[in-house]
């Protein structure tokens, strides 16, 4: 499937769900709330990122270098 029709479908989900009935948008407080408590169903001992500092930023740097090197290819093929 191509991008621009993945967009669409994605556009049009978005699109079934009045502002209105958008909770989280309309209430910040809500999502943080929401938030913890899905943080707190995660038992301490199964918070890595929160015990190990070194892999939290392990994974960080993995994260930025996979979106970088997506960018990089991005902008390659728009140039060639």
């Amino acid at each position: 499937m191509d991008q621009a029709k993945q967009r669409d479908i994605a556009s049009k989900g978005g699109q079934s769900v009045p502002a209105a009935k958008r909770s989280f948008a309309q209430d910040p407080a809500l999502a943080a709330e929401a938030g913890r408590k899905g943080g707190q169903a995660v038992q301490a001992s199964d918070r890595s990122f929160s015990r190990d500092r070194n892999l939290a930023a392990a994974a960080g740097r993995k994260g930025g270098q996979a979106t970088h090197s997506k960018n990089a290819r991005g902008q390659d093929e728009s140039t060639s």
